[in-house]
């Protein structure tokens, strides 16, 4: 079971692709990498995300639903965040987690800053 979630999940992100674009960032990606294989094969009946609840069966179908453009989003915020995380597992869960409904906001949000600032012609 292990290694079929396993296989589904690097093909769904794209892992080669990833991996040739950001070489330097191996152990990042096997990171994302296990920690969404570890949900996907929890018997635990919820996750704590953001310090609520969730059922692990949620948790696994978003998961099993984000690409490569998400996995690349979380690499991007995780490293332009200058503060100091306490539990980088729970930051990183809680990222991929919210990947889906942040990432079209989060980039939004640079294009606006960027084109107030004279960075982008509108």
């Amino acid at each position: 079971e292990m290694e079929s979630y396993r296989e589904l999940i690097l093909e769904n992100i794209d892992y080669d692709i990833l991996l040739e674009r950001n070489p330097y960032d191996k152990d990042l990606l096997d990171g994302y990498v296990e920690l969404m294989l570890e949900i996907c094969c929890s018997t635990r009946e919820s996750v704590r995300i953001c310090g609520q609840e969730v059922l692990t069966e949620v948790v696994k179908s978003r998961f099993l639903k984000l690409n490569s453009e998400h996995i690349g989003y979380v690499m991007d915020s995780l490293k332009s965040n200058t503060a100091k995380i306490g539990n980088i597992k729970a930051y990183t869960l809680a990222a991929l987690y919210n990947a889906p409904v942040t990432m079209g906001q989060y980039y939004t949000s640079l294009v606006s800053h960027d084109m107030a600032h004279g960075l982008l012609d509108g």
